[in-house]
């Protein structure tokens, strides 16, 4: 099927319907009570500030943090999701991705020495009195250590001008392993501290858990500010594809494109796991299936991995309180069940073609 215009608008407004309809489920169940639709529907007039609230106190407090949960879930998804699209894109192989490469470690890593820092570690250095002590010093943190981490990755894995895809990977799978043992350090370091230990530990697991709005916040920037990039380096990609030399010769400002691409997806990834921890696996899993599905143009496959990775993230969420809330999954974990294998499964599919690296 060849995929015009008006019919990749359906499928966005499809997806789009998708997400409000289970953003409406995640407000109606959870592990507490089950809200009826018209007490959902009245809560989050309430939590706008268009209605009466219910009739109970603590369940309208209940609903509403259900409601931020959703919204980060929504923006940490196609976030995630908006990332890997770009890397993808960038180094025109679908193994890239923020977890893949490296940036999403990069991000725990900062997140979590912030973290140690908010926990009382280093308290000469961040006094207790500065308006550091806020979610934008785990964001700051999180966005160093993944442009960190980026910037070592691409350095290894370039010669000259130019970029080689499989010692990228080999250089994402050596940071991955090196920012694992930095993080085991610092875990076993902060261990006497049962707090500071256990919220690292979440971190690295992954949690939507007692979102706020700030967070939300948060979370929505990072993606906001993403999608603003888009329009900027769609053509570019589709250029780049045939090569770096094909896409100078039709006046593609190579280098330029290279730094928003790379610095968005490093942002994007920062915001999501300061809010969420690390999630692994939606910014490899999601783009290539919109890819093989709608075709590689950039102008459909990033915005509809906005609206795919928000909706698998949210429905992941609504299973995990639904279906599987006795097991008591973390995010992170039951995306690695799942994207897992699909890892192994495009390994096997395209041995042959990498075979010649």
């Amino acid at each position: 099927m060849r995929w015009t215009r008006p019919r990749l608008l359906l499928v966005a407004a499809g997806l789009g319907l998708c997400v409000l309809g289970l953003t409406f489920l995640s407000l109606r169940h959870g592990w507490s009570r089950t809200f009826s639709a018209s007490e959902t529907l009245r809560g989050l007039g309430a939590a706008a500030g268009l209605g009466a609230e219910l009739e109970e106190a603590n369940g309208q407090t209940i609903l509403e943090l259900r409601l931020w949960r959703a919204l980060v879930a929504i923006a940490v998804g196609g976030g995630l999701a908006l990332a890997g699209g770009l890397l993808q894109g960038l180094f025109r192989n679908g193994l890239a991705s923020p977890s893949v490469v490296g940036v999403t470690a990069g991000s725990v890593l900062g997140a979590s020495i912030a973290i140690a820092l908010l926990g009382g570690y280093g308290a000469e250095l961040v006094p207790r009195d500065s308006v550091l002590f806020t979610p934008a010093l785990v964001t700051g943190c999180a966005w160093g250590g993944a442009m960190l981490v980026t910037w070592t990755v691409v350095s290894l894995a370039s010669s000259g001008r130019r970029l080689s895809v499989p010692t990228l990977l080999l250089a994402g799978i050596a940071m991955n392993t090196v920012v694992g043992g930095v993080l085991a350090a610092l875990q076993s370091f902060t261990l006497r501290d049962a707090e500071v230990s256990r919220a690292i530990l979440a971190w690295t697991f992954g949690t939507l858990e007692d979102r706020s709005r700030p967070q939300v916040f948060l979370a929505l920037l990072g993606l906001v500010l993403g999608c603003c990039t888009v329009p900027f380096v769609r053509r570019e990609l589709d250029l780049l594809a045939t090569g770096e030399e094909d896409a100078l010769a039709l006046g593609v400002p190579v280098q330029r494109t290279k730094a928003l691409v790379l610095g968005t997806a490093a942002f994007v990834t920062a915001c999501a796991v300061s809010v969420a921890g690390q999630i692994p696996f939606v910014g490899l899993v999601v783009p290539h299936v919109v890819r093989g599905l709608f075709g590689r143009a950039h102008g459909a496959v990033l915005p509809l991995s906005v609206l795919l990775g928000a909706a698998l993230l949210l429905g992941c969420d609504l299973l995990q309180t639904t279906t599987l809330s006795g097991m008591g999954l973390r995010p992170g974990v039951l995306m690695s069940l799942l994207g897992g294998p699909f890892f192994l499964l495009l390994l096997l599919r395209n041995r042959a073609k990498w075979s010649a690296w």
